[in-house]
């Protein structure tokens, strides 16, 4: 999609969604995200984090209101369209499959019928792994395999990331290389990304913030204007303060940290 588009690629209107016909998990949600943006989605486990990502993907269903994908109802694309237009990365990716990371990546091209111009070497080129196109998944540092992913996503050329926790389980070098990646492909490609995050001093790296719990928003916007430490107790149930240094630099503060 061009980059000078102007309106909501994604948005979610007045959205509820429940399992199994149970007591709705998620009510009334409303949420916009606009070309060439990144957000953080923030908020405790079972908060609803994985259920709006995969709401977003097309994965689940909503059980009332309507989904958008670039002005078009999101449940009248096909499989294959709509793959070009949006990608999902679960955050328990399958490392045990007898893939090369050429192979692999290289399924991102099942969408099309003529092949796109970006080839399997230049996604591994941006995310920093041309040396490893013939490594095998298995073999994969945790980091490598996580941008292994990206590339395949590159390589599917959507131009919306829904990822799942990218980031956990990774050594905080990994966790950095990710974040950064990520970012320089916003900047490069105005590829927009909603990211699930656990880490509160990650989020604090996002230019913008989206705090849930129980499936309902409690603060979108700019960290300062959503990380408060009134919710951020709601949110996680702890009494957590965003303090920053003379350099303006933010940092967590957990004193008095017991309710």
């Amino acid at each position: 999609m061009s980059s000078a588009y102007r309106d909501p690629i994604l948005e979610f209107k007045d959205v509820g969604f429940m399992y199994n016909r149970g007591k709705k998990f998620i009510s009334n949600l409303n949420l916009k995200v606009g070309n060439g943006e990144i957000i953080g989605l923030l908020g405790a486990n079972g908060s609803g984090k994985s259920t709006i990502l995969k709401l977003a993907g097309g994965i689940l269903r909503p059980s009332e209101g309507l989904i958008t994908l670039w002005g078009k109802p999101l449940r009248l694309y096909k499989n294959k369209d709509r793959a070009k237009l949006l990608c999902y990365l679960p955050q328990i990716l399958d490392i045990n499959v007898p893939f090369r990371v050429k192979e692999l990546v290289g399924m991102g091209l099942y969408p099309y019928e003529v092949t796109p111009e970006m080839g399997v070497d230049e996604a591994l080129e941006i995310v920093g792994l041309k040396g490893k196109a013939e490594s095998y998944i298995k073999n994969l540092s945790g980091g490598e395999m996580r941008r292994t992913f990206i590339a395949m996503t590159l390589l599917q050329g959507a131009g919306l990331f829904l990822l799942d926790e990218p980031l956990s389980n990774l050594d905080i070098k990994y966790q950095i290389e990710i974040l950064k990646l990520l970012k320089d492909l916003k900047e490069q490609k105005s590829i927009s990304i909603i990211m699930a995050l656990h880490d509160i001093n990650m989020a604090l790296q996002f230019e913008k913030v989206m705090l849930i719990k129980d499936g309902k928003i409690l603060g979108i916007g700019i960290p300062d204007s959503v990380l408060t430490k009134d919710l951020l107790r709601i949110a996680f149930d702890v009494s957590i303060d965003i303090r920053r240094h003379d350099s303006e630099r933010a940092y967590i503060s957990y004193e008095n940290s017991i309710i």
